[in-house]
């Protein structure tokens, strides 16, 4: 077998899309958009036998440094069969020597494997599932293990809520595994007449995103970050951009005319929240606009809810876990595997910020507890290894 530096665009890309070990951040197109996005240089590197045949590649995003050096980083790791042991084998051999021509430091992956079965009490079931094997071949390969993190400490989430569409034998039985609490509000919803669509930009989402970094305390990508990658990823139709629209006023009309016409009391009450609410929102939006936006990513096999923007009146109409439905029952219909809400921690019960309260929200949604199996470096020069978190933080300091 042989090692590649650089395949081509097309070499790439077949590999990738057949195999069944693809993630979109593997994508050739997500290397383009990280080198927009981050400076990262692309490289595109496999593994080839004599005659041929790709059986391993990787998406690799260098890094420079100063003193000449870099570091790389393989999102979601290599894009093969890990229980081929001769083919990691070689393929880290040839990485190694690879890392020494390029002068690099050390290069980190995180490959999106399972670690081993968990419920959604994030417990590990007895006689579970597990890549325990694969584990212990990357650590006897020397690749050094980051630990079994629970919060988002690397790169990547390590667990995630994933539904899996083969066991179900309708969309009707994948909605019967949404929790009660979850899916009221999606029923809710339908009475706000709200006009789900394909949005064909990401500026209006850039918008809705900012109000929820304001309200949760973190700081957003820049608006240039998202247009990035859905310029990428959309020349092939990696990337999808669900949107929801609502009129105020049309809907202070109708429920006008059901308050005329309702005669319980009970209802009438709530009719009559619904329009005080909407005169309120109308004086700021006295037309249609749009109130929620969910940028979705996918494989060839996979489907991923990536990033949420929404205002106030989304989470009032139940419009956010509409979005949430919208994606799921589209990669049903779309005929994907799978369906991945992209992250949540393994710390059910954790005080930071809000984690506990985004995993109980996605665990509402249904779907399996993933644990993937971590962050490992395959590390090309200790010393500078050790000490180049220092460094590039006084580099920084100065560059600042």
């Amino acid at each position: 077998m042989r090692f590649i530096k650089n395949l081509s665009e097309k070499e790439y890309q077949k590999f990738w899309e057949e195999s069944e070990f693809n993630h979109f951040m593997q994508s050739y197109e997500w290397g383009k958009a990280c080198e927009k996005n981050r400076n990262q240089i692309p490289y595109y590197v496999g593994l080839m036998t004599d005659d041929g045949e790709l059986v391993a590649e990787a998406l690799l995003l260098k890094k420079k440094t100063p003193l000449n050096m870099c570091y790389f980083y393989s999102p979601r790791g290599f894009t093969m069969d890990y229980n081929n042991k001769e083919v990691l084998v070689k393929l880290t051999d040839e990485l190694k020597k690879f890392l020494k021509e390029e002068n690099a430091i050390y290069l980190k992956m995180d490959p999106p494997l399972m670690y081993q079965e968990l419920d959604t009490n994030c417990e590990k079931i007895k006689d579970g599932k597990n890549n325990y094997k694969i584990f212990n071949d990357l650590i006897n390969l020397n690749y050094k293990h980051h630990g079994f993190t629970k919060l988002y400490d690397g790169n990547q989430p390590r667990y995630t809520f994933r539904t899996y569409f083969k066991k179900y034998k309708s969309f009707e039985e994948v909605e019967a595994t949404f929790s009660k609490s979850f899916f009221r509000p999606v029923k809710r919803s339908y009475n706000y007449d709200l006009e789900v669509y394909e949005a064909k930009e990401v500026k209006t989402f850039h918008e809705l995103i900012k109000i929820v970094s304001k309200r949760d305390g973190f700081h957003e990508y820049s608006y240039d970050y998202y247009k990035n990658v859905y310029e990428e990823l959309s020349k092939k139709g990696y990337i999808k951009v669900f949107n929801v629209k609502i009129d105020p006023n049309k809907l202070v009309k109708k429920f006008e005319k059901e308050l005329e016409q309702e005669k319980k009391e009970e209802r009438r009450v709530k009719i009559q929240k619904d329009i005080d609410y909407f005169k309120e929102v109308a004086k700021e939006h006295d037309k249609e606009y749009t109130c929620a936006s969910l940028i979705c990513t996918y494989s060839k096999k996979g489907s991923w809810s990536m990033y949420i923007g929404n205002d106030d009146v989304a989470t009032y109409t139940g419009t956010v876990n509409r979005l949430y439905y919208e994606f799921i029952k589209d990669a049903y219909d779309r005929g994907y595997e799978f369906a991945d809400l992209f992250g949540v921690v393994g710390d059910p019960n954790t005080k930071y910020k809000n984690l506990a309260g985004i995993f109980e929200y996605k665990r509402k949604i249904g779907g399996e507890l993933i644990e993937f199996i971590g962050e490992f470096d395959l590390i090309n020069k200790p010393f500078w290894y050790f000490i180049l978190p220092f460094l590039l933080k006084i580099y920084r300091a100065i560059k600042k």
